[in-house]
C-alpha cells in the first residue's frame, strides 16, 4: 500500500485514512494474538465516529496491502468454506512510526537526493542554529 502524504493532517492521518489507523490500533492492542478480517472490520466500525462505517472489502484490501508491504503478517486457519487469514502486526506503534519515516525519507532521497540531503543536514544542525536565542 503506497504511503500517500497529506500534510494537512496530523499523526497517522498524514499517511493513512482513519479506518486504516483504527485497524492498526486494533491489531496493536493485542500484539500476541492475530485477528481475522471480520474481527478487524467489526472493531473498526465500532471505533469510527458518528456512526460511520467502512466496507469489509476495504478492510481486507488494506490488510492484504499491509501484508505485501511487510507491515503485517498472517497465517491461515481452516474456517467455513475454506481458509481464513489471521493477521498480526509486525511492528508495534513505535516501530510503525519508524517504518513511515524510513519509507518516506528513503523515497525522497531516491527522487530528490540533493534537496533531501540539504534538508536533512539543516534538520540535524546543533540546537544553536535552530534556536539562536540560546547562543551566549
Amino acid at each position: 500500500m503506497p504511503l500517500k502524504l497529506d500534510v494537512g493532517e496530523e499523526g497517522f492521518n498524514v499517511v493513512l485514512r482513519p479506518y486504516q489507523v483504527e485497524a492498526l490500533r486494533y491489531l496493536w492492542a493485542s500484539p500476541d494474538d492475530g485477528r481475522s478480517s471480520r474481527e478487524v472490520w467489526e472493531a473498526v466500525c465500532d471505533a469510527l465516529p458518528d456512526g460511520k462505517s467502512i466496507s469489509r472489502a476495504s478492510i481486507i484490501n488494506t490488510l492484504n496491502a499491509l501484508v505485501e508491504d511487510g507491515v503485517l503478517g498472517f497465517h491461515k486457519i481452516t474456517g467455513k468454506g475454506g481458509y481464513t487469514r489471521i493477521y498480526k502486526s509486525v511492528y508495534d506503534e513505535s516501530g510503525f512510526k519508524q517504518y513511515i519515516v524510513d519509507t518516506v525519507v528513503m523515497k525522497l532521497l531516491r527522487e530528490f537526493p540533493d534537496e533531501t540531503s540539504k534538508t536533512l543536514q539543516k534538520a540535524i544542525q546543533p540546537c544553536s542554529y535552530r534556536y539562536p536565542f540560546f547562543i551566549g
